[in-house]
């Protein structure tokens, strides 16, 4: 039988001095870290970013399904994706829980050693946090805290008319593993030797239960002497990103449905699901792919970019958001994410970040 130790045994310090035990700082910003009533950072000749989330259970995951271990991993890598996405490096983090008296100790260790393997796989600092106790579940609130050099830290709001629109891997994926996911726990109920099916769609899961951060698109940029004029993660999905930049940049755009970068197991998925595949890929959410623009000027140099895909460009905003058909029509865009502040959120939604969630909800 698993042990199962209460943590009210270990009282609130207690329980943070065991999921901290043995963390060493490796950033030279990070001064002091956890063991403080404070963090102490020292930044010198950099901007400084900050973005937060905050992750509730039955709203942003839900645990039939996600591991501890997972949800940890992901809970960190998706405050790294923020920080990525102004073309800044991830340094510390700060993790605050509430849990409810259903959770073990060895639940929170798993749940920290999935965002301790995150902060150590992308060199970040875990400087401290809080815990309390919850009436509804769990909840998970990370502030992540970076920097860049102020002449290469990315806005919204710096795309130009002509700009080429990128996009660094595949779309629709994670959207496409949190469709499977949930068919799966349709299908289990009441059944205790329940199987999943998850041959030849394992890449689907992992796009949704354990996303990656794309730190070594920024890595190429940067050698590639490439400041993106604009940029965003793809956390709430491709039209939702883009109408972003758009509104912010004061452009229209125009991108190539044949152009979209899909990936084999979802336009599979899609099918046995029988969903539109061009929907799932430009409103799916969760992918946390970079969408960033650049100067036409930059075409050959970001063609050589690996990971990278030019799928159209911005235009003036007269002349509106919309996706050019594989037969030339155009298709205006609309943002079809799901609003986590709707009365309608259903509670076994997956969410995304602190500002965007998955679609199709």
């Amino acid at each position: 039988m698993e042990k199962a130790t209460e943590i009210s045994t270990l009282g609130e310090f207690g329980l943070i001095d065991r999921l901290t035990e043995g963390i060493e700082l490796r950033n030279t910003s990070s001064l002091k870290g956890v063991g403080d009533d404070c963090a102490v950072l020292e930044y010198k000749d950099t901007e400084v970013l900050v973005s937060t989330d905050l992750l509730v259970e039955g709203v942003h995951f839900d645990l039939t399904y996600v591991p501890l271990k997972h949800l940890g991993y992901k809970s960190a890598v998706v405050n790294f994706s923020d920080i990525y996405a102004m073309n800044g490096r991830p340094r510390q983090i700060v993790v605050s829980l509430a849990i409810s008296r259903r959770f073990t100790v060895e639940h929170m260790e798993a749940l920290y050693s999935g965002i301790r393997l995150a902060c150590d796989i992308y060199g970040v600092d875990l400087v401290g946090g809080d815990t309390t106790t919850s009436r509804s579940g769990l909840v998970i609130s990370i502030t992540a805290i970076g920097d860049a050099p102020k002449e290469k830290v990315v806005y919204r709001d710096g795309a130009k008319d002509t700009d080429l629109i990128c996009v660094s891997g595949d779309l629709g994926s994670a959207y496409m593993g949190l469709q499977l996911l949930e068919r799966e726990k349709v299908a289990s109920a009441g059944r205790a030797d329940f199987q999943p099916e998850f041959g030849g769609r394992e890449y689907l899961i992992e796009r949704q239960l354990k996303p990656e951060a794309r730190r070594d698109i920024i890595e190429e940029l940067d050698k590639a002497g490439i400041v993106p004029t604009s940029m965003m993660d793809v956390s709430d999905g491709l039209s939702s990103e883009l109408l972003h930049i758009c509104k912010a940049s004061h452009t229209g755009c125009r991108v190539y449905e044949d152009r979209i970068p899909i990936d084999y197991q979802t336009a599979l998925m899609a099918e046995e699901l029988n969903m539109n595949l061009v929907t799932a890929a430009m409103n799916g959410g969760e992918d946390y792919e970079l969408l960033f623009t650049v100067p036409l000027h930059a075409h050959e140099a970001i063609k050589k970019v690996p990971g990278v895909r030019v799928i159209g460009h911005m235009t003036k905003p007269s002349l509106g958001c919309a996706m050019v058909t594989r037969d030339g029509n155009e298709m205006e865009i609309r943002a079809q994410g799901w609003n986590p502040l709707a009365s309608d959120v259903q509670s076994d939604s997956v969410a995304g970040n602190g500002d965007s969630a998955s679609a199709g909800k």
